[in-house]
Parts: structure tokens; sequence; C-alpha cells
């Protein structure tokens, strides 16, 4: 493996072939693998042996810790720093306490999720070495891409080659790791 090398990509006419190609590589051992779609494509994602997404789980965390903090800094304002009896009213009203609550709840959840979602995704990512591969512009337009990268254990570059001209796609490139 050559530290220049990113891996090998190949590209596609359709999402089928794609979709396809990814059931293949993932079955035939490689697991270090990307594919680039103009558009989603259902199901990709589990055969390229994705597992769960974290995002779910993110956003309970940030909705639980927003709405308790807003529930918390309420009643520690209202019953313990600065408490103002006001007509009888308890000190400790939550009921008035529930739609700051519930802001900061929604609050919470959003803010984890966007930053969760820029974590694992690893951005901002001004540059990545797929960019640099011939004719990858069109990923965004009308083509479909999947690259093994030559950090799988499984990449050897003859043999990962000759795998991928099995696929049936249009072209198999190289990927400089610039």
């Amino acid at each position: 493996m050559s530290a220049a090398l990113h891996g090998l990509m190949a590209e596609f006419l359709d999402h089928e072939q794609l979709l396809a190609a990814a059931r293949r590589a993932h079955a035939a051992g490689y697991r270090k693998m990307d594919a680039y779609a103009p558009f989603p494509i259902e199901g990709l994602a589990d055969e390229l042996g994705r597992q769960r997404p974290w995002i779910p789980f993110l956003v309970l965390i940030g909705g639980i810790l927003g709405g308790a903090g807003g529930y918390l800094m309420q009643w520690f304002s209202m019953a313990v720093d600065y408490p103002l009896n006001i007509g009888g009213r308890p000190l400790h009203s939550w009921p008035a306490f529930i739609p700051i609550t519930f802001e900061l709840t929604v609050l919470g959840a959003a803010v984890f999720a966007l930053v969760g979602m820029l974590a694992l995704n690893r951005l901002p990512l001004p540059h990545h070495p797929v960019f640099n591969a011939a004719g990858f512009a069109r990923a965004s337009i009308d083509r479909f891409f999947l690259c093994i990268e030559a950090a799988d254990p499984k990449f050897e570059l003859a043999a990962t080659r000759q795998f991928l001209e099995t696929l049936d796609p249009v072209t198999v490139t190289e990927v400089e790791n610039k």
C-alpha cells in the first residue's frame, strides 16, 4: 500500500449498479469504503456496512440536558436565589416553568443535532482526496461512485482493481492522497 494512494474508485451509470457493487464489495470482505451519489439511495448505508447512526441518541441527550437545565435554572432563580412571595403563591410553581423548559428542550436537542452531525461527518472538510479523482465532479450530477480505501485491511492494489472491474463499472481510477 502506497502512502500516496487513498484508494480505488469505480464509476457507475445508475444507482442500482452502485447498490449492487456495494453489496458485493461488503460480501467480499471490504469494510473501509464509501459511496458517492447525486441523491440519497435507500439501503446504501446498510450495504456499505454502516452501523446505526448516533444522531438520535445525541438529540435525546441534548433534549434531556436542555430541559433539565431550563427547569433547574428556573427553580434555582425563583425558589432559592431570589424568592419572591407574590400573592401567597408557592415559590416552586412547576406549571409556570413548563414553557421555558419545553423551549430549552427543543433548543438543546437542535444544538446537539447540529454539532453532532458536524462532528460525526467530520465537517467542515474543505478538501478530501476523492475531489481530485478524474470525473468525480459528476458525482453531484449524474454519476455514482464506490471508493475502496487503501486503509482497508483487505486492500491490495491489483486484487482490488480486478475485483472492481468485475462489477462492470464505467471506469476504475486510482485516487491519490493529495
